[in-house]
């Protein structure tokens, strides 16, 4: 064997070994979708406040939240992803065909209550785009939010699904600052240990009243509505019946059908532990930094200038791409999850994978929804309070739209094979009564004023 052939065996083999790499990162990049942008978009600017702020306020106290809420949102995020794959059909529609007249009107009002929440969430997120530009240098916020805005609804009209979705899974990376700023803060870890394991809880009025923010932006009804709508999109670019998407239900492929849910359970898993990841990663950073001097978060720029210390001139760049990045993802989830679900309920098109001219009720919605969001952002100058109020409304509203979903998601006559199991039911129905105590405390707390 001559010296050139000995030589470029381990050239082949280097090739060989980072095709196959290449090859599973692909596979990999292609698992992920639905699931990881709901997990990301749970962190939008609004999960991202309310968690510093409960790590200004508290330190390390309200780190139990994590692990607990991590099973819970496995649980809810999986039910709505199982219908929407079982049916082919979004919750929206899912509820139109479940429920008779007057409980779909009462559903419907909820949907509208959640437009609403919706629209004050997405101002929220809209200034904390802005909040982030003017970090950058870029100039006045209220301007980049109003672009910012108006930005996002002419792409959401004009765009196909397929660059959207990848275009949001890209924005997940930007929560990944969030993690890296936990390996350089000064985190005592023994503390962290004792707030995971919930021996700091407070029955303090605010400590409460901060635990049903957290549980709100964490386990948010929009999510719900938007797990579904996305993976409904999902399917329908599939080619399995056009424009419709096929159900895992109305297929007769069984083992491919098995391989698909296989493949979407460990897309939502992998979505919610990211998620929760960067949860715990925001409050223990803040609590190490802003808790330790009890500083008061009232704007990104005070996180930002409070970490400076422990990460450097690199704090405000990682805040402000993290608010700007999340809240360009974050908005079109908000106003896309309540136009889908109440244009389903309504038995109306919907969908960002339709042209406006095919679903008009739903880009009315959506457009209203983002330009409210655009108008509200104008008139507040407290965007971290705001964000924590949606964050309590989400936490009041999410129990009765659980209750609808656990409903649905356990009727064999529209789930068929694919009706929630024990697990699934004994998570779900936990999880929306802890919500519905959550919704109590929110409700007590904001009407006494504590």
């Amino acid at each position: 064997m001559s010296k050139a052939q000995t030589s470029g065996r381990p050239q082949v083999e280097d090739t060989a070994a980072g095709a196959r790499q290449k090859s599973l990162l692909r596979r990999f990049g292609a698992l992920l979708g639905p699931g990881l942008v709901t997990g990301a978009a749970d962190d939008d600017p609004s999960g991202i406040a309310t968690y510093a702020k409960a790590g200004a306020t508290f330190s390390n106290g309200m780190l139990w939240t994590a692990p607990v809420t991590l099973p819970m949102m496995m649980a809810v995020q999986e039910i709505c992803d199982r219908t929407a794959l079982a049916t082919g059909e979004s919750l929206g529609w899912l509820a139109r065909r479940k429920f008779s007249r007057r409980p779909r009107v009462v559903i419907g009002i909820l949907i509208v209550a959640l437009l609403v929440g919706n629209i004050l969430n997405a101002a929220a997120d809209l200034m904390a785009i802005g909040q982030g530009m003017q970090m950058l240098g870029a100039g006045p916020d209220h301007l980049w939010s109003a672009l910012a805005g108006l930005g996002i609804a002419v792409a959401l009209m004009s765009g196909s699904f397929a660059v959207i979705a990848k275009v949001f899974k890209w924005l997940c990376l930007t929560l990944l600052a969030y993690v890296a700023v936990l390996f350089v803060a000064n985190v005592d870890w023994p503390d962290v240990l004792e707030g995971m394991l919930g021996m700091k809880f407070s029955f303090a009025p605010e400590y409460l009243g901060l635990i049903v923010a957290v549980l709100g932006t964490t386990i948010s009804p929009y999510l719900f509505f938007w797990q579904s709508a996305h993976r409904v999109q999902e399917l329908r670019a599939e080619e399995h019946g056009g424009d419709e998407a096929v159900g895992l239900k109305d297929r007769p492929d069984a083992a491919a059908a098995a391989h698909t849910l296989r493949k979407a359970r460990a897309d939502v898993f992998i979505g919610m532990v990211f998620s929760v990841l960067v949860m715990f990663s925001i409050m223990a950073a803040t609590a190490a930094t802003l808790g330790k001097d009890g500083t008061d978060v009232n704007t990104a720029a005070d996180v930002a200038k409070a970490l400076e210390p422990v990460v450097g001139p690199a704090a405000t760049f990682l805040f402000a791409a993290g608010f700007i990045g999340t809240g360009i993802l974050g908005v079109p989830v908000l106003a896309a999850s309540g136009a889908a679900g109440l244009t389903g309920l309504l038995g109306k098109d919907w969908g960002l994978d339709l042209s406006p001219r095919r679903a008009p009720l739903f880009y009315t919605l959506l457009g209203v929804g983002i330009i409210a969001g655009v108008l509200i952002s104008f008139f507040s100058a407290d965007p971290i309070g705001l964000l924590v109020f949606s964050a309590t409304v989400n936490g009041i509203a999410a129990a009765p739209f659980l209750v609808v979903t656990m409903l649905i998601s356990r009727d064999k006559a529209i789930m068929g094979n694919y009706a929630n199991g024990r697990l699934a039911a004994t998570l779900g129905w936990f999880t929306a009564a802890v919500m519905v105590v959550a919704g109590g405390i929110g409700v007590w707390t904001t009407l006494t004023g504590a």
